[in-house]
């Protein structure tokens, strides 16, 4: 392949993708190269990569040539229209729902909203932490529990980590966890599959009769057979064991019925998916989980907390981030480190804008209807599998089920299939009276006219709800769309993302989120389509993800690839679970030690805990490569027990290992597979693959290399690549449309609710990867290395770059090093960081993988011009910190040590630093015209630890 950086030669043609793509252009390519001390991309980064690995050349490729947007979206289009539309009453978890359009246009279709990272900086990032704490505020308030996060990955995952909360939290000496028969189907094969591998005893029961000793029990309310039911007896009985509750609800329909916490639950999960959220053929949705007071610290994922900032003003941040699990590593109790911001946002934005009486109707409207339908069935002598339902009725027909559901599909409509003798049907908000009357006939029934329905008709009155919620003023402010729209607008504003400048995050790859790409998130043919619709509908879906496994598959070395892990962590795990498998099939139950570099990311450490592993630590030398000799030791006192080293490449410290080959060999002939964690793989796109690195499995982030934007900290892909030996045991999933779409026979099980994870998003990827082609892969990948190189290059000479690998070289991020500034100078790298946003940048990442350093990625995206934004910024913060040094500013009173710097800062009357004004808010004349403005001063993080808020606070707060 070539690097060439030749014109077009026909100027008629449309630019090509890449080419708007990637940031720097051919003479901005020349300077860079000129810093760096080469002569050519291609030389440059066939230097750093080493030759032992660089891919071959193959005579065919999977990859089709390069398309314009044009063609990628005409071939979307045809995709999309092989999806037959049809209206989705399957329930099962999964709702059609109007998604209001202001939300649509300024949350999902907004990059302000889209393209913003995690809120580890909490001062550029105080709109999406006040969406998420309206989140965590309804959520709360309709569970009747004490404090909720910030969002789960979905709902069966979310029932997942509710186990391992009751686990952690009980006194109960046992292993036994209960399950709801009338659980969702898929949450009890997650719950199956998860619990084996962490020494859980799954019990199904349906609660009828004493209820044994257990260490927690999991209820569904309502039911997957639609039915209402107090369980607060069995919560009585479990609590006598010592054991948790944990409680699956519907949102919509708590707002009509008694709440998870009136009825003894400890702690409340489920879906935020009908808040406005798009089915997308099973996600991105917001799951959720609240707890009652006293396991806060038990909680999963993130947590958005209220403290002050510098000046006493109220200001909302991550609390208790010491729970982080990458923070945690082995001794981590989950490895979630994300979440669904994005789609959080919407659901809560929902809320905001219906408010309690809005959602109470359209609840209201969903149980009148849903009423409506079963008295017309059993007008007709056919027999419901409950009478106490919300919205769904599971309906006796003996020997018809098949025949109700072709007719209704006839018809335009899809119906669950249950068994032979029980259809399933669930109404939503979309729902219309000539809906209900086109399934009343799909069961055979003469036309007639619908019963007047009522909601609730046959739940006990002790399950109505009587309390108020959603009694905020936010949940009361936003009626009318003018409202709406200037509130979202005044949240983004408080935001910095990437439509504002460069995130230049290491590890995180923050590249460009084209409009192109995301275009066709929002069709309806991929839009809504639910996740269990039958094969025959889906054909458009299932072509375009077969494809995109395909291309994933060629381009990292492996032979299948299951896009089911809806997040990186989840990624990990499906692979960790695979060679788990693997070994077990093999007779090999004693394999369970996992050696991981103390480099690695922390997540892998997590994973491998909640895989059934063991972690064993392997030491990394001084230039952060994976310390040979203590790997070879670690393998021969493990060499019988050895399951799996995972390894990330090129390496966390930001380089290329040359001994990676050696490094897998050795792990293979102790008997080991090799994961290798493709966090990185952006800066490995092109020039090498994973499969030809010896690895096994591995997983990918479609949200850092394959370009879904980060959503403010999700959604995120992270589908799992595996050697044909390791293929049988990748995700299953008991509603997949085709048993063998993995390459794998499902001896595994499922690690997502849905059996393609987030497949809403996958349009992104599909274009991403279309519209580049294989040399436009390779060329984003030398545009973000030859970018890492300049900064590191231009920095050197002020901050030391603390790993480098051949010829000096890093990878596509590289780690400066703040240590010996803070020594000589007494700042810190937290002081850099917010100086930096006075400057007008989002801060690189902090302290990771080592304390006391800014890990910069600056990706293939950006242009030369911001690239010397930011190193000039970089370098007037170290004069900066100088002069502090030097006597000029006080180590305690000076423009690092108060930043960031808020526009009432500048104007205030009192101004009694020693340093301008100017300085302060413009340390650079650019900043003057264009300037972002942080909404508060620097956060206090210990005193909102200190002082746990995690719901709204009072308005007067702010007053």
């Amino acid at each position: 392949m070539s690097l060439s950086t030749a014109p077009r030669t026909d100027a008629t043609a449309p630019a090509a993708f890449a080419d708007r793509h990637i940031g720097i252009g051919a003479s901005d390519r020349a300077r860079m190269l000129e810093v760096v001390g080469y002569d050519s991309v291609e030389h440059l980064v066939e230097t750093a990569v080493p030759a032992s690995i660089h891919v071959r050349p193959r005579a065919t490729s999977d990859l089709p040539p390069a398309a314009t947007e044009a063609e990628a979206l005409a071939e979307l289009r045809e995709l999309a229209s092989a999806n037959r539309s049809a209206r989705p009453m399957i329930g099962l978890g999964y709702y059609d729902t109007f998604t209001p359009s202001v939300i649509q246009r300024n949350v999902l279709e907004n990059p302000s909203w889209y393209t913003a990272y995690t809120p580890y900086q909490p001062e550029i990032s105080q709109g999406r932490l006040e969406a998420l704490i309206n989140f965590q505020t309804m959520v709360t308030d309709l569970t009747g529990l004490a404090t909720a996060n910030a969002s789960m990955l979905d709902e069966s995952t979310a029932v997942v980590e509710g186990m391992l909360v009751a686990r952690r939290a009980s006194r109960a000496k046992t292993d036994v966890f209960l399950v709801d028969a009338d659980a969702l189907p898929q949450t009890k094969a997650l719950l199956v599959h998860r619990a084996a591998a962490v020494g859980i005893r799954i019990v199904e029961t349906t609660f009828e009769g004493e209820v044994p000793e257990c260490f927690g029990a999991f209820v569904q309310y309502p039911g997957a057979t639609g039915r209402v039911w107090d369980f607060s007896d069995v919560a009585t009985a479990v609590h006598a064991h010592g054991g948790l509750v944990v409680a699956a609800a519907d949102l919509l329909a708590l707002t009509l019925l008694r709440s998870p916490g009136a009825l003894g639950a400890d702690v409340a999960v489920g879906t935020t998916q009908r808040f406005g959220v798009p089915l997308g053929f099973g996600g991105p949705h917001a799951g959720y989980m609240a707890v009652r007071g006293g396991l806060e610290r038990q909680l999963p994922g993130r947590l958005v907390g209220v403290s002050v900032d510098a000046v006493g003003n109220p200001a909302y941040r991550l609390s208790l981030q010491t729970r982080e699990q990458h923070i945690r590593r082995e001794k981590a109790t989950s490895n979630i480190c994300t979440a669904q911001v994005l789609l959080a946002v919407m659901a809560a934005m929902y809320a905001v804008y219906h408010g309690p009486d809005g959602l109470r109707a359209i609840a209201t409207r969903v149980a009148r209807t849903a009423d409506a339908l079963a008295s017309a069935l059993v007008a007709y002598d056919l027999h419901l599998a409950a009478d106490a339902f919300f919205d769904t009725v599971r309906v006796r027909v003996p020997g018809r089920a098949q025949d109700v559901v072709d007719r209704a599909r006839e018809r335009g409509y899809q119906l669950l299939w249950v068994d032979d003798a029980t259809v399933g049907v669930s109404v939503d908000e979309t729902t219309t009276d000539a809906d209900v009357a086109a399934i009343v006939a799909s069961f055979g029934l003469p036309a007639a006219e619908l019963p007047e329905g009522e909601a609730l008709r046959a739940v006990p009155e002790r399950l109505h709800r009587e309390d108020a919620y959603l009694t905020h003023p936010v949940f009361h402010a936003h009626r009318s769309e003018t409202a709406m729209m200037r509130y979202l607008k005044l949240l983004a504003d408080r935001d910095y993302a990437l439509d504002r400048g460069m995130i230049p995050l290491g590890s995180c790859t923050m590249k460009l989120n084209a409009a192109t790409e995301m275009a066709a998130v929002s069709w309806p043919e991929f839009s809504r389509v639910h996740p269990f619709a039958p094969e025959a509908d889906v054909h458009g879906y299932l072509a375009m993800i077969e494809q995109l496994e395909r291309w994933l598959a060629e381009v990292t070395g492996y032979d299948a690839v299951s896009l089911q892990p809806n997040a990186g962590s989840q990624g990990e795990l499906a692979g960790l679970l695979a060679i788990r498998g693997y070994h077990r099939a093999n007779g090999d139950t004693e394999r369970t030690v996992c050696l991981i570099p103390s480099s690695a990311h922390g997540t892998n450490a997590a994973s491998a805990i909640l895989a059934g592993m063991r972690v064993v630590v392997v030491a990394c030398d001084e230039a952060g490569n994976v310390d040979l000799d203590d790997l070879r030791a670690k393998i021969a006192q493990h060499a019988d027990a050895l399951a799996a080293l995972m390894i990330t490449y090129p390496s966390t410290h930001g380089v290329y290992e040359h001994d990676v080959l050696e490094i897998t060999q050795a792990v293979h002939d102790a008997g080991g597979q090799v994961y290798v964690d493709g966090a990185n793989l952006n800066a490995l796109l092109g020039f090498a693959r994973f499969g030809d690195l010896g690895g096994d499995v591995s997983h990918l982030n479609l949200h850092k290399t394959f370009a879904i934007p980060h959503g403010g900290g999700g959604p995120g892909v992270g589908p799992v690549a595996a050697k044909a030996h390791l293929a049988p045991y990748l995700p299953s999933h008991p509603f997949s449309q085709r048993a063998d779409h993995a390459g794998g026979v499902f001896d595994g099980g499922p690690v997502s609710a849905a059996p393609h994870g987030s497949a809403g998003i996958l349009p992104i990827s599909w274009a991403y990867v279309r519209m580049m082609g294989a040399e436009g892969l390779r060329q984003a990948t030398a545009a973000a290395v030859l970018s890492a190189n300049y900064i590191a290059a231009r920095l050197r000479a002020h901050y030391p770059v603390l790993y480098a690998g051949e010829g000096g070289l890093v990878a596509h991020e590289c780690i400066l090093d703040l240590r010996p500034l803070k020594e000589q100078t007494g700042i810190t790298v937290d002081d850099v960081a917010k100086r930096l946003i006075d400057y007008g940048f989002h801060a690189p990442t902090m302290s990771f993988p080592v304390a006391g350093t800014l890990m910069v990625e600056p990706t293939e995206s950006e242009d030369l011009a911001e690239l010397d934004r930011f190193v000039d910024a970089m370098i007037a913060i170290k004069n900066e910190a100088l002069a502090v040094a030097a006597g000029e500013w006080p180590a305690d009173d000076n423009p690092l040590v108060n930043a960031p710097h808020t526009a009432e800062t500048a104007v205030a009357n009192d101004w009694t630093h020693p340093y301008s004004r100017e300085t302060a808010v413009y340390p650079q004349r650019s900043l003057v015209r264009g300037k972002y403005w942080p909404p508060v001063r620097r956060i206090d993080q210990a005193y909102g630890d200190r002082n746990l808020v995690c719901s709204c606070p009072p308005p007067e707060a702010f007053a």
